[in-house]
């Protein structure tokens, strides 16, 4: 509640401190004179002088209040969650194991006997013989 309360005030004193800078005139020459805009419409309404005293007034306390608030509600966040670290987390299967299916017993297993191989008779022959009437060639 409190933290929602002070974010609006926050809101509403960053519009007025944008208005407040917008609205001054330029100390020196800057831009606005280059162009021919000597004068602003706050200069017409409260004259030269008193709208820049108000004007500057206004944005030292609107700047101030926006750093008090920004750095209370800074304070009340951190206060409230702590900083967790991707590395933290554990990315491992959940720690609660399916039922596991009882192995059947060892001596239910029924063996299987494996042929004995004998060698062949005759070998194949290593390299294929040469066609007649073809002189062989050695690899």
């Amino acid at each position: 509640m409190l933290y929602k309360f002070l974010v609006t005030i926050l809101i509403l004193d960053s519009i007025v401190l944008i208005a407040a800078v917008l609205l001054q005139s330029g100390k020196g020459g800057g831009l606005a004179a280059s162009f021919g805009g000597a004068s602003s419409s706050a200069d017409q309404i409260f004259g030269t002088r008193q709208a820049g005293n108000l004007l500057t007034q206004i944005s030292w306390w609107g700047g101030g209040i926006f750093i008090g608030l920004a750095f209370i509600l800074q304070i009340m966040t951190g206060a409230q969650r702590t900083p967790t670290s991707v590395l933290d987390k554990s990315f491992a299967a959940p720690t609660t194991a399916p039922a596991t299916q009882s192995a059947p017993p060892a001596s239910t297993v029924p063996l299987q006997n494996v042929p004995a191989t004998s060698a062949p008779a005759a070998a194949a022959p290593a390299t294929p013989a040469p066609a007649t009437g073809a002189p062989a060639k050695k690899p």
